[in-house]
């Protein structure tokens, strides 16, 4: 990754359809390389599409902001902040689907999603962020940016392939 040249900027609904192709490959790439983020093998294009369009009618609907990361070629990992919360949590966001293509790994793109997710959160008035990331798989790089774990649920959530596996939820004040 060339962090010189690589961006991260958001996409609006139009450009959400628009990239749905980019958008679908990330996420069955992730879910082919076994990342449990609620979907199941075998991954239907159809299934991710269908993912894609309703986060776009979330992104219209003013309930969610879509962080994607490009580098040379194309989109190489997205993040989501989910900010349709109940009336007595204006103050509160859910940040969702931290998705890294495998050519991109290991590069710093899920670093850079999360802080510009952080910085979305902060121009939007949330000052309280959560997330749940199967346990093993991005707690280190959550740690690592200050992220507080509160726990884990375990059989919480299924691995793409079947497997029961457990769940850590995280924290953090902005």
């Amino acid at each position: 990754m060339d962090q010189a040249t690589d961006t991260v900027h958001r996409l609006d609904a139009g450009a959400t359809l628009a990239r749905i192709d980019e958008l679908t490959e990330v996420l069955v790439d992730c879910v082919e390389g076994g990342a449990s983020v609620s979907f199941m093998l075998p991954m239907a294009r159809a299934t991710a599409d269908n993912f894609w369009r309703r986060v776009a009618d979330g992104i219209a609907r003013g309930e969610r902001t879509l962080l994607v990361l490009e580098d040379a070629h194309g989109i190489a990992g997205t993040v989501q902040l989910i900010t349709d919360m109940p009336e007595n949590q204006p103050h509160r966001a859910d940040v969702a689907k931290l998705l890294v293509h495998r050519r991109a790994r290991n590069g710093g793109v899920g670093r850079r999603l999360m802080l510009a997710v952080e910085d979305a959160a902060r121009e939007q008035g949330r000052r309280v962020l959560v997330l749940d990331t199967a346990s093993g798989s991005a707690e280190r790089l959550y740690e690592r940016l200050g992220w507080q774990r509160v726990g884990v649920v375990p059989d919480y959530a299924l691995m793409p392939g079947g497997a029961l596996c457990q769940t850590a939820f995280y924290y953090k004040h902005l």
